[in-house]
């Protein structure tokens, strides 16, 4: 029965009232436990402190997940002076205005980190119900061989890190959908300064230096087009989806107006 065969696995972890870390991902039966108590280990010795408060929820999925591909992966050679001009053209060249990207950046870089993520159209205006909070990614994971594959890939390019693989699988799942035209994410750890931006056409483009280290705050933007906001809603927060094949993951590139593959 599927209704067991898979589990939604989700924690979100506190310290003092103020987000700390979270994990997401769906399992089979056998990793639940394994699964819970690296939950667990990850909210007890984050870089932003230790969690006092830890919530951990296990969910049998009635629906069957999704197969996807991940999106193909890049990391764009490139001075820290650049890397917001950078960011700006390739979104841009999917039909996103510099006005909306601006108004992203604006919006992850003003000190807030929401909980979840800012949806956008292609003119920057704000279109998610609650515009405090955005709206959460969740179901979203990937099978067994398509992990072992993902970490050899990664691993040949000194990126095989839970950091860029959870961030990798949510855009995956996220630019699936065909409202979703692009995406920009700045990642809230302090010490993390890569952040990236995904297009159908250019797939995750790594951009380093995209923030200065120390910086405890960050966030996502999709940017968004036409269909309705309700029905993208429900995809990103209930409908499951599994990575099962893994398209090329490359190192270091320049920038090019052409696809990035």
């Amino acid at each position: 029965m599927l209704r067991h065969r898979y589990y939604s696995v989700r924690m979100r972890a506190s310290r003092e009232g103020i987000h700390t870390s979270g994990a997401e991902g769906i399992y089979g039966k056998k990793d639940i436990i394994k699964i819970v108590q690296r939950c667990t280990e990850r909210a007890m010795s984050h870089e932003k402190g230790r969690a006092d408060e830890i919530n951990i929820k296990v969910e049998g999925l009635k629906e069957k997940p999704q197969n996807i591909s991940s999106l193909p992966l890049c990391t764009l050679s490139i001075k820290r002076s650049g890397v917001k001009k950078a960011a700006i053209e390739i979104l841009k060249s999917v039909g996103i205005t510099e006005r909306a990207v601006e108004e992203a950046f604006k919006g992850i870089t003003i000190g807030i980190t929401m909980r979840g993520a800012m949806l956008m159209n292609v003119e920057g205006v704000r279109l998610e119900p609650d515009l405090l909070r955005g709206v959460r990614v969740t179901r979203m994971g990937i099978t067994s061989n398509a992990s072992a594959i993902l970490s050899k890939k990664l691993s040949k390019l000194g990126l095989n890190n839970d950091t860029v693989k959870e961030a990798l699988i949510l855009s995956s799942k996220v630019n699936k959908y065909p409202m979703v035209i692009g995406e920009l994410c700045i990642s809230d750890d302090p010490n993390y300064t890569t952040g990236y931006v995904t297009t159908r056409k250019h797939g995750y483009v790594r951009l380093p230096h995209i923030k200065k280290r120390g910086i405890p705050y960050g966030g996502r933007a999709f940017f968004i087009t036409g269909g309705e906001i309700k029905d993208l809603i429900k995809y990103l927060q209930t409908t499951p989806v599994l990575i099962s094949k893994i398209k090329q993951c490359k190192g270091l590139v320049s920038i090019v107006n052409k696809r990035i593959p």
